[in-house]
């Protein structure tokens, strides 16, 4: 063994180099023509020169098809790594994130089962007695085909950095619009699946719900997400997706009755909430967001076993909406007695 517990022949230096090879391989496969010589220099600590070295080692040695359009550098294709191993710890976590994966609409269970099967050789040993189960349960799990495709269309268009075509559907008055866009962050969203995006159409960053995207055409159009994009940076302090319903970030509390308090300590709803647990079991919930009407539904949810303590607005309107309820139950039970004595 040499210095550094390396083996004899092989200098730290070229280990560094190798690693730093193949994380910049993948830096380029995940965003592509995001990176240029200087932004990589400047991400690794090193000189342009060194960096130049770098690719070079990617073109004339990996033979990895690197291009660069003026914009950033990019893969024609995206390039095959050699293949890894899991420790126990690794392959457990990734097996938890298949099985969550199977609670999310869009993706086929098929498409898991084979992806399983594709990794069943990186599993260590001990893996081998759980994964035909894992593969068992998948099996059965239905799945939309056409949100399928949409996904793997506009996942195609983000990672090949190509704006894309979409017909949508407007939530407002319901009609088929064409709208070209540029995908930003794809990611599941309670029992569906959103999209941000750059709208040529709308000339601003929106969000599009993938079940209102009827078509999906790549165009050879490319595009780089800006750098300083941040996924929670843009969604904000408000409460849901729905930024442009949302008020200024205010203070809010909620007293839950015992048993619906237990259930809702229980889960994270948003990044500023805190939980005070009280003598009687109740539980004050507070969150500092910006309300939406998505977080008005929230808090109807629960009826009778929350109480609104601030803001007194929001009091007043979860108030009112109970008692407009109440009002639609009495109109329908009249009606039924009407009917029933015609």
């Amino acid at each position: 063994m040499g210095k550094l517990g390396l083996p004899a022949g092989i200098r730290y230096d070229d280990m560094r180099r190798t690693a730093r090879v193949l994380e910049i391989v993948q830096d380029i496969a995940r965003a592509p023509r995001r990176w240029r010589r200087k932004t990589l220099a400047e991400r690794y600590e090193v000189c342009e020169r060194m960096i130049q070295k770098d690719l070079y080692i990617i073109r004339e040695r990996l033979r990895l098809p690197l291009r660069n359009d003026g914009e950033g550098y990019y893969f024609e294709r995206v390039p095959q790594l050699p293949t890894v191993s899991y420790s126990f710890s690794e392959a457990l976590a990734l097996l938890l994130a298949i099985r969550a994966a199977q609670s999310i609409p869009g993706i086929g269970s098929s498409d898991l089962a084979a992806a399983v099967a594709k990794l069943e050789s990186l599993f260590p040993e001990e893996f081998g007695p759980f994964l035909p189960k894992l593969l068992n349960g998948l099996l059965s799990f239905p799945a939309s085909t056409h949100r399928q495709g949409v996904l793997a269309q506009l996942y195609r268009a983000l990672l090949g950095g190509k704006r894309a075509k979409i017909v949508y559907i407007s939530g407002e008055s319901g009609k088929p619009r064409k709208r070209k866009v540029e995908p930003y962050a794809i990611f599941p969203y309670v029992r569906s699946w959103q999209m941000v995006a750059y709208c040529h159409l709308r000339g601003e960053v929106r969000t599009f719900k993938i079940d209102r995207i009827r078509e999906v055409e790549i165009l050879d159009e490319p595009y780089v997400v800006p750098p300083d994009f941040d996924l929670d940076g843009y969604l904000g302090d408000s409460w849901g997706l729905m930024r442009g319903a949302a008020g200024e970030p205010e203070e809010v509390e909620l007293l839950f009755d015992p048993v619906v308090g237990r259930w809702v300590s229980e889960e994270h709803w948003h990044k500023s909430q805190e939980m005070v647990f009280l003598a009687d079991g109740s539980v004050l919930v507070k969150f500092h967001i910006g309300i939406t009407p998505e977080f008005v539904h929230w808090v109807l949810y629960y009826g009778s076993q929350v109480r609104v303590l601030k803001p007194k607005w929001l009091k007043e309107k979860v108030a009112e909406e109970h008692r407009r309820a109440a009002e639609m139950g009495d109109i329908t039970q009249k009606e039924k007695c009407r009917k029933g004595r015609s």
